[in-house]
């Protein structure tokens, strides 16, 4: 029979507590122990010796506040994984850029970079600028002998992605991705990542149930419930532009009729108001010219009527709404607000707060590195130096002058701390 010390009861019972407290710290970042004890549900005097035997194997480190931020009293200290301890890499492929991102497991940024292409271009072209962009990230770029996984966000819809896999159609695209960095691959739509970073570092950071709507040439959006990514039957959660609003209304690319994205779209807004031309036009417009007040209104009001259903449906706490057309600013919060509140039922009143997003095109990218964070296992104990001969070479090199290829690992990188979510979005450097 085994004993505790072999994998008895308690031994088991300790090992699910580390994994709690490391699982965590994973997704939320640095943590005050009082943060930890709330969210772990442990006891103070459980998690004091859990803390111990991690930061004792070099799983955790614990540092004190900042000079500037310390107050009378005993220092509240932070605890964090040891930042060598990996990496995650965050690639947002959108419609006519690349947006790259990457942190390590604590949450300090290693660096970002952007670079616009044109249309048409291929998946091995776009896959060579991720590259070009990964291998320019500060400090020598991302240590890929370190990289606990590649977050990937992809202009949808894509089908059932995530942790059951890609549509059929993106396969090629995660195989090809795991070639170039030797990593684990989890892949999603970019607007539902920019919902799951919006919900961990963005307009609701610390909002357990979140509804994201983006209103752009294109219109989607995402649900985070009870703190996870929600991708429903087939990977079609938060497809909100697909919503009928207006019944024999304008034909949708979806192939259905009076969808709130022919009604409420970017392109909607200008086919109502001309004069504008494209988003500066109508930007420019805004508040002075009614016609162009009432356009935007309009849109509004149907996103609301929208977001109203989606409301009753499942009750989130704040609604986040994104993409080039919020740039129009209250003419388009007050119609959504006026609509939603106004299509509730008297008992879901008043509406969840509508909050405009604050991660702009970076939202993708870090959205991905925060799958990455919440569904890659964390790390148990320090990282294990690999030595320089025994880095290994990447095959796409020999043929590809643009791949990365695989560095030693180097020494712990110095970046900017990303805020823990409840307290802040990133600052990045």
């Amino acid at each position: 029979m085994p004993t505790d010390l072999e994998g008895g009861p308690l031994a088991r019972l300790r090992r699910g507590h580390e994994e709690l407290v490391l699982s965590l710290l994973r997704t939320h970042g640095p943590l005050p122990r009082a943060e930890l004890t709330r969210l772990s549900g442990l006891s103070r005097t459980t998690l004091y010796g859990i803390v111990g035997a991690l930061v004792s194997r070099g799983a955790l480190v614990a540092a004190p506040p900042p000079a500037e931020g310390r107050r009378r009293g005993r220092p509240v200290e932070t605890l964090s994984l040891d930042p060598a301890a990996g990496q995650a890499l965050g690639i947002d492929f959108a419609r006519r850029a690349v947006h790259v991102a990457a942190v390590n497991v604590a949450h300090e940024v290693v660096g970002t970079a952007s670079a616009a292409h044109g249309a048409g271009v291929t998946w091995t072209e776009r896959l060579d600028l991720a590259s070009r962009l990964v291998g320019e990230l500060p400090g020598g770029g991302v240590r890929l002998a370190s990289l606990s996984g590649v977050g990937v966000g992809v202009v949808g819809p894509a089908g059932a992605v995530g942790r059951t896999g890609p549509a059929p159609h993106l396969a090629p695209v995660t195989d090809l991705l795991r070639h170039r960095f030797g990593a684990p691959v989890l892949l999603d739509t970019n607007t539902r990542l920019a919902t799951l970073a919006e919900a961990t570092w963005g307009a609701a950071a610390g909002v357990p149930d979140v509804a994201y709507l983006r209103l752009s040439y294109g219109v989607g959006g995402g649900l985070v419930v009870a703190g996870n990514l929600h991708r429903g039957r087939g990977g079609l959660a938060g497809e909100f532009g697909h919503i009928t609003v207006e019944p024999g209304g304008a034909p949708c690319s979806c192939g259905k009729r009076g969808c709130l994205e022919s009604a409420a779209s970017l392109g909607a807004v200008l086919d109502a108001y001309p004069p504008a031309g494209d988003l500066a036009g109508l930007l420019a417009a805004l508040p002075d010219e009614p016609a162009a007040v009432r356009a935007v209104a309009a849109a509004g009001e149907r996103a609301g009527r929208a977001l109203a259903a989606v409301c009753q449906a499942l009750a989130p706490s704040a609604v986040v709404l994104g993409g080039e057309l919020a740039a129009a600013g209250e003419p388009l919060f007050a119609a959504v607000r006026g609509a939603l509140d106004a299509h509730l039922m008297p008992a879901g009143r008043p509406a969840p707060a509508v909050r405009p997003a604050l991660l702009g095109d970076a939202g993708g990218a870090l959205g991905a590195l925060a799958l990455v964070l919440r569904e890659s296992p964390p790390p148990t104990g320090p990282a294990v130096p690999v030595p320089e001969a025994a880095a290994v070479p990447d095959p796409a090199a020999v043929s590809d002058p643009t791949a990365v290829r695989r560095p030693a690992p180097a020494a712990r990188p110095q970046g900017a701390t990303v805020p823990v979510p409840s307290r802040g979005r990133p600052s990045w450097p």
